[in-house]
């Protein structure tokens, strides 16, 4: 096929290999599109042209040692489960890929796991039947399959994680850092930065399904580093996508323990103490109960405090106090967002209470389809008292969501 570069330019493709084998990186080079993404992989054709696109791609790069492997986009759709057709096309390009490339790594990245018939037997005896190395699952949060997908997307991850124990085919997943600028699924509208809490959702889910590797579409354009010569994500919301990922990795601020949140219950010494509130809420004894909630209103774990929180912990006695946090909803949709600020006291008689900390909760504006978790941190406290108390400011008069405050969580 004629290059679409000039004759005595080097291959920008030739660039970037060698720009990976430099910084060890692993590379899996595409098959295709044959025309576009919605090649049909029942035409002889397109097939035809995907063979000569790897057969270019093999002579061109293999001596890359960044050339870690195969990614072929023709895993179709999982709905209900994977076709006839398309295992065939798959298996046809991962026999062509071992004869060009013996010993490299093929992936496919299929999509449609919200609709799929997963506990149907077939589900799994068509994975089975795959000649591929590793499945990446796209966990379709940013898509927007559904309303509020991270609660079933988890379910179905765990199924998975089951499933592949049976095969020799690794497990990972492919997560998606975005979310729409303007409609959902319009090819028209652009990708931007999903919220970091979102995202670390969907990581620490898919890792506790036994995804052996995490993998995300996408990066460039969503995550830019703040010092970036040549940026090319959303202006700020892709600089503060990059640095809330860099500090969560390093382990800072609030993303450790909003991590562990994800992950289940957490032993904190609030756990069943008395609470009130002046809002005169309903079931608010659900705020030290350790039932954390998940990404979905309808989630019982959930106290809705309307547009104002106001509630006192009694520990029973003096106790030392290092910690305290609050962990809150946001879904713009159903006017439910986190807390524009979040106030910390503490009182050793229930009458004089005094501040130790305002907590200013951020929630990123690209909001729109979104559902997503985040918590008011304030610790290095380094006191004592008995009583607690917690209020939080409505965002813009929106609904207020808390599932549990915390005293010196674990």
């Amino acid at each position: 096929m004629a290059p679409a570069y000039a004759k005595d330019e080097k291959s920008p493709v030739e660039a970037i290999m060698e720009t990976a084998d430099k910084h060890k990186m692993k590379v899996f080079m595409s098959s295709g599109w044959a025309v576009d993404q919605d090649d049909d992989l029942r035409k002889p054709e397109i097939k035809e042209t995907q063979e000569k696109i790897m057969i270019e791609t093999s002579a061109k790069f293999k001596h890359h040692k960044s050339f870690f492997g195969w990614y072929l986009p023709v895993e179709d759709s999982f709905e209900p489960y994977l076709s006839d057709h398309a295992v065939e096309a798959v298996n046809t390009l991962a026999d062509k890929a071992r004869t060009l490339t013996p010993g490299k790594q093929i992936m496919i990245s299929p999509y449609g796991i919200c609709y799929a018939d997963i506990n149907n037997k077939k589900f799994a005896e068509q994975i089975k039947k795959l000649k591929v190395d590793i499945i990446a699952y796209q966990d379709e949060v940013g898509c927007v399959r559904e309303p509020m997908p991270m609660k079933q997307m988890k379910e179905n991850f765990s199924i998975l994680g089951k499933i592949h124990k049976e095969t020799n085919i690794q497990f990972w997943a492919n997560i998606e850092s975005f979310t729409w600028e303007k409609g959902d699924n319009d090819r028209e509208s652009a990708l931007i930065p999903a919220a970091f809490p979102r995202y670390l959702s969907q990581m620490t889910g898919v890792s506790l399904a036994g995804a052996k590797e995490v993998i995300s579409f996408s990066i460039y354009g969503i995550f830019d580093k703040p010092d970036s010569e040549i940026p090319i994500g959303q202006p700020c919301y892709s600089a503060k996508a990059y640095q809330d990922f860099m500090d969560w990795k390093e382990g800072k601020g609030r993303w450790p323990l909003l991590e562990t949140t994800f992950k289940g219950e957490i032993v904190h010494s609030a756990i069943n103490k008395k609470i009130t509130s002046n809002n005169h809420i309903k079931d608010i004894k659900r705020l030290t109960d350790k039932k954390l909630g998940q990404e979905t209103t309808v989630d019982n774990a959930w106290v809705n405090f309307n547009t104002r929180m106001d509630i006192v912990i009694d520990m029973g006695k003096e106790i030392k106090i290092n910690t305290l946090a609050g962990r809150f909803l946001h879904y713009r949709k159903q006017s439910v967002a986190l807390p524009s600020f979040v106030h910390f006291y503490v009182s050793k008689d229930n009458k004089e209470f005094v501040k130790i900390s305002t907590v200013a909760m951020e929630a990123s504006k690209n909001d729109k389809f979104d559902c997503w978790i985040d918590i008011a941190l304030a610790d290095n406290i380094d006191t004592t008292a008995r009583y607690i108390k917690v209020e939080a400011d409505s965002r813009e008069n929106n609904k207020i969501y808390c599932d549990e405050v915390f005293v010196n969580p674990n």
